[in-house]
């Protein structure tokens, strides 16, 4: 939609354009260009609409609620909150991720791997290939899982059944395939039975082949495409992920690892229980999302991207032999230690896929997973920490508890979070090289809703603080100058600022 805006710092009429709601995307956010006379674009803004409030919710539950209660999070990646959780409560019934049984383990990166694996399907199928199949500026028919199943039948059905394997993993470790219960603190309340290892044997080789001819075709889109869609909301930044020690991807457990645009480390492996000593947030008023960056970099240059992208660029090597054969014809794509395209978001993310089909393999055919050993006790502890790699991205969790076991404090960083920076810089990067002096038109504007998407932005968990947004008061006098102004900063501060 078009409105005007008159600005009081230069009284210039400038076009304000809306991308309102955002589509093809989980939870609610919009775009804004402010164009001026010449349709050039002057701001592109990247707004979180939706308010949630999850951290104050949870606060006053028992402990043990968590894990259960943090899923309502997200329908689309319950899985990730739900054992990120399950890692935090861990530590306060005194349980190291190293001194979790083992068949809880394994159990636990059967069900996340279930998790990524669906996930990613839905997104690549369901909410990207249209724009990749059809085109980025095609008809809004054309936008949905139903064209591609009627132009694409066999490659929509995959991808339907790829997400269809992936809950059925879920279910057979958690009960459900949204909001199951299988993790609980210090371990799993289920083993799989033989029946449910044998169904899910049954069609795992299919989905790996899927898989693989997945990767075999976003390859193929992407190098089709080029320069453009190396170019495409593109921009050079940090990366951070876990890795396992050897550096090997690592998806349930690792440390963490930063490497800037360059390749060069930044850090490497280090105990993500000490996260608040090397990230810290910052908000701003015109967004519910917060913005993470690397305190060593400061807030100018230490923002950073995650997921997918952040995870194949900084690992040294992928455990499973197809996954690792196509991570290294990804990274000789570029040319480069780091391969920044944006769209390379999707090729990546299917190489996870990939990764994720040969794991349950894997699994499935390990006799531990059926084991009755499931549950360690240790000495209580008052805070814990669970880090996890979503499919969007690295996930905190970190609560603090009393002597009552009531969790006092939460705090929680999301992936897509971490990439708020990112997406708005691909949003600006796209408005200027695309749009800027053009006639807007609909189909040019999903232009910028193509750029949020190669995230897979997860908007409302994105959007769970309270009581962290700073207020800021404007006096205007009838000539619309501004006269005064009075912020109240998230620390209680109240500060005038001069007008």
């Amino acid at each position: 939609m078009y409105e005007h805006l008159e600005t009081a710092e230069n009284r210039d009429s400038l076009k304000r354009v809306v991308v309102d709601p955002v589509s093809r995307v989980e939870g609610h956010g919009k775009v804004t260009l402010l164009l001026d006379a010449d349709n050039k674009v002057k701001q592109a803004r990247l707004h979180i609409v939706e308010f949630r409030g999850f951290e104050r919710f949870i606060q006053g539950r028992p402990y043990w609620e968590l894990p259960v209660l943090v899923q309502r999070l997200c329908g689309i990646c319950p899985v990730s909150h739900h054992l990120a959780a399950a890692k935090a409560i861990d530590q306060l019934v005194g349980i190291d991720p190293e001194n979790l049984p083992v068949a809880a383990d394994k159990l636990r990166r059967l069900l996340h791997f279930g998790q990524v694996l669906q996930s990613h399907a839905l997104h690549f199928f369901h909410l990207s290939s249209p724009d990749l199949l059809f085109g980025f500026e095609s008809e809004i028919s054309k936008r949905s899982i139903v064209a591609v199943l009627a132009e694409f039948p066999e490659l929509g059905v995959q991808g339907v059944k790829l997400r269809k394997y992936g809950q059925e993993v879920i279910r057979m470790v958690s009960g459900k395939r949204i909001h199951g219960t299988g993790a609980i603190a210090g371990g799993m309340n289920k083993s799989l039975t033989k029946a449910e290892r044998n169904y899910l044997l049954e069609d795992i080789d299919q989905m790996i082949s899927w898989s693989a001819a997945s990767v075999a075709l976003i390859k193929k889109v992407h190098c089709s495409n080029l320069p453009y869609y190396d170019d495409f909301a593109t921009i050079r930044t940090n990366y951070l992920g876990l890795t396992k020690p050897d550096g090997a991807l690592e998806l349930y457990h690792g440390g963490i690892r930063a490497k800037d645009e360059h390749g060069a480390t930044i850090m490497d492996h280090i105990d993500y229980c000490k996260y608040n000593d090397y990230i810290h947030e910052e908000v701003r008023s015109w967004t519910y999302m917060k913005f993470p960056y690397l305190l060593s970099r400061g807030q100018e240059n230490g923002w950073y991207r995650v997921g997918p992208l952040a995870r194949v660029n900084n690992c040294d090597y992928i455990n499973t032999p197809l996954a690792e054969a196509a991570r290294v014809e990804f990274k000789a794509h570029s040319g480069e230690a780091m391969v920044h395209s944006t769209l390379a978001f999707h090729w990546s993310r299917l190489i996870e896929i990939l990764h994720c089909a040969e794991s349950i393999k894997d699994l499935l055919h390990d006799p531990d997973i059926m084991s009755s050993d499931l549950v360690a006790q240790g000495e209580k502890r008052y805070e814990g920490i669970g880090v996890i790699e979503a499919p969007r991205g690295t996930l905190f969790h970190h609560y603090q508890v009393d002597e009552n076991d009531i969790v006092t404090k939460a705090n929680l960083i999301v992936s897509t979070t971490s990439n708020n920076m990112a997406m708005n810089e691909s949003v600006r990067q796209v408005a200027a090289e695309y749009l800027s002096g053009r006639e807007l038109t609909e189909p040019l504007l999903n232009n910028l809703e193509v750029a949020i998407r190669a995230y897979d932005p997860c908007l409302s968990c994105a959007t769970h603080a309270v009581g962290k947004m700073p207020l800021k008061l404007e006096l205007i006098n009838a000539e619309g100058q501004l006269i005064d102004q009075l912020v109240k900063h998230t620390n209680g501060q109240i500060e005038r600022l001069n007008a």
